[in-house]
């Protein structure tokens, strides 16, 4: 009996060992199998191969872009328009020309340069500007008897620009009234006319200005130009 049991072990181990028969179909189907497992794995090769190369060439330019946050809108710069008008800087005042002094514009005065007690020769006369505004006094008293040829001489070295006076200020012109020549006419007033820039032209009519008592005067009378130092007048006067 114990041989019997070995013998039927035997052939079950050897039953195990040996394939079981296959069927035509079963061969067929365990082929297509083995194809369709071949397929996948290439396809997955193939994937992997294709997902490196993009990886390579990524970072071979740089790698992946950044993500950058778009940069704010500038703001553009203000322009004035054309048309709003722009500020006019004030235009300079151009400086206001001086006129002649006007006769009512001025007061009149004559008075002894010489000693008590001789005779009246030398004389200061004196227009003071009683105006608002400055004037201009030009040239020379201009000093005409009614009865006489000519004016009064002037002496030329005392020659000057015209006297400006502001408000208040004072012009002075020293006359000689007699000089030793003939022909004498005494009177207490002498008639006075303000000249105009040129020379000779008269700007107002005369004026009899008060002397400072009765005064003898002869052709050699001389006049000087208006001046605006007193003392410079005289000079001109006081040696003769």
């Amino acid at each position: 009996m114990a041989d019997d049991l070995s013998s039927a072990l035997r052939e079950l181990a050897d039953s195990a060992g040996r394939p079981a028969p296959t069927t035509g179909a079963e061969v067929r189907r365990r082929a297509a199998s083995r194809r369709r497992r071949r397929h996948t794995a290439v396809a997955g090769g193939t994937a992997v191969v294709a997902a490196a190369l993009v990886f390579g060439l990524t970072m071979a330019l740089g790698g992946p872009e950044p993500h950058r946050r778009p940069a704010p809108p500038v703001a553009s710069p203000t322009v004035p328009s054309p048309t709003a008008p722009s500020p006019t800087a004030p235009s300079p005042t151009a400086p206001t020309a001086v006129v002649a002094c006007a006769e009512g514009d001025l007061a009149f005065s004559a008075t002894n340069e010489d000693e008590e007690g001789k005779s009246v020769r030398h004389l200061l006369l004196t227009v003071t500007n009683t105006g608002n505004k400055r004037c201009n006094v030009y040239h020379y008293p201009y000093l005409k008897f009614d009865y006489a040829r000519e004016a009064f001489a002037v002496i030329k070295d005392s020659e000057d620009a015209p006297a400006t006076l502001a408000p208040g200020e004072k012009a002075y012109a020293a006359l000689l009234a007699s000089g030793g020549g003939m022909d004498t006419y005494d009177t207490n007033t002498i008639p006075l006319s303000l000249q105009g820039p040129n020379l000779g032209s008269k700007v107002s009519e005369p004026i009899n200005l008060d002397l400072p008592g009765r005064v003898a005067f002869d052709d050699g009378a001389r006049v000087t130009y208006w001046t605006t130092a007193p003392g410079l007048a005289l000079r001109f006067i006081m040696s003769s």
